[in-house]
């Protein structure tokens, strides 16, 4: 199929892609394009322009300061995920972006792009939410913050104004003494997850829990945190009955329907496996990084 006919604009800097947002009822960021041309072929979306900032330099960069993992909207999932200063800083990226659809579709793909997609099966989400990350977003009335917890609304939704273009993501570094694990069920390989988590383990001198961050993707409308998981394992050892009840309480937050993918309880069958997993992972990590 072929999408709808629309205005083409190539801004060359972020205050020209601002305005040329601002200036259309309803515009689309072209970025890889890996998730926008599809949806607009089948006619799910009908931007009456597409704004492409491949041409704006400064969205290009990745670096690491001031404690993060800054993400320019332009850089390729394929350079992220090679990129040993972001492994060295924050390694649960990588091994996400491993998970993310195939090598040819990465070198294309952006980060930031899947972010503001906001895909309710897609890795990066679950990670920007897990980290405690955020994004920032340039619109007519400025620059504004916006934390993870705060940008994910509905599936293919978020919290950004239609005049908003989001210019970079943040992701925390890790903490020295923090694990990291992430891992998903799909039925092939780059498929969209089932259900994924993304977690975090950091643990005391005696190997207790001391702080857990979980987020699941493809088990309902949006990428979520698990808080009553994250409780069950803070201020404990992580021993098999203490990893289990967190993958227990991680079940009800499945609210995905039955489809021809999936049943209800098999997702919540797999969640649960995978947060199992996925915390011994990290706590086994955890582990190996206070003894170096």
């Amino acid at each position: 199929m072929k999408p709808p006919l629309f205005e083409y604009i190539f801004p060359t800097t972020i205050e020209e892609a601002v305005a040329a947002r601002a200036a259309h009822d309803y515009s689309a960021i072209l970025a890889g394009g890996q998730s926008l041309i599809p949806t607009m072929n089948f006619r799910i979306a009908n931007p009456g322009a597409l704004i492409d900032i491949s041409g704006i330099e400064a969205l290009r960069g990745i670096r690491v300061e001031d404690g993060d993992v800054v993400i320019g909207a332009m850089a390729r999932q394929r350079d992220v995920e090679l990129d040993d200063a972001v492994h060295r800083a924050n390694p649960l990226i990588r091994e996400a972006l491993q998970n993310v659809a195939h090598v040819p579709i990465r070198n294309r793909g952006t980060i930031v792009g899947s972010l503001a997609h906001a895909d309710a099966a897609a890795e990066m989400p679950a990670v920007l939410l897990a980290t405690g990350g955020r994004v920032i977003a340039h619109g007519p009335d400025g620059v504004r913050t916006v934390d993870a917890d705060d940008l994910f609304q509905f599936h293919m939704t978020t919290s950004l104004a239609p005049e908003e273009i989001v210019t970079e993501a943040r992701f925390p570094v890790l903490a020295d003494n923090t694990g990291w694990a992430f891992l998903e069920f799909t039925r092939r390989h780059g498929d969209y997850a089932i259900a994924g988590v993304a977690a975090l383990i950091t643990l005391a001198a005696d190997g207790s829990c001391t702080q857990a961050a979980l987020a699941a993707c493809g088990i309902g409308s949006r990428a979520v945190r698990l808080p009553e998981s994250e409780a069950s394992l803070v201020g404990r050892q992580l021993g098999e009955a203490t990893i289990k009840a967190a993958a227990e309480a991680a079940k009800p937050a499945v609210t995905a329907p039955d489809d021809s993918h999936a049943t209800t309880a098999f997702r919540q069958h797999v969640l649960g496996t995978v947060l199992t997993r996925a915390v011994g992972i990290a706590r086994q990590r955890a582990t190996e990084r206070q003894g170096t």
